[in-house]
């Protein structure tokens, strides 16, 4: 029993597995962190640019359906 408890010590392979499931956890955090604040940006310029392109179709009575 003292020998198993021992191996059981000194074994590192759950160790290496939980530091992997954080290193994945804190990349996915910041991509979707990245992607949420790029989004919001992206979403700003297209609406910037519907509403510039709205604003030229009516002054040259152009319809946009």
């Amino acid at each position: 029993m003292t020998k198993l408890f021992s191996r059981f010590l000194k074994d590192e392979s759950g160790a290496t597995a939980i530091e992997y499931g954080l290193i994945a956890a804190l990349i996915s955090v910041a991509l979707i962190a990245g992607a949420t604040s790029l989004g919001g940006k992206i979403n700003a310029t297209f609406n910037s640019l519907a509403t510039t392109m709205n604003g030229a179709a009516a002054k040259g009575n152009v319809a946009i359906p």
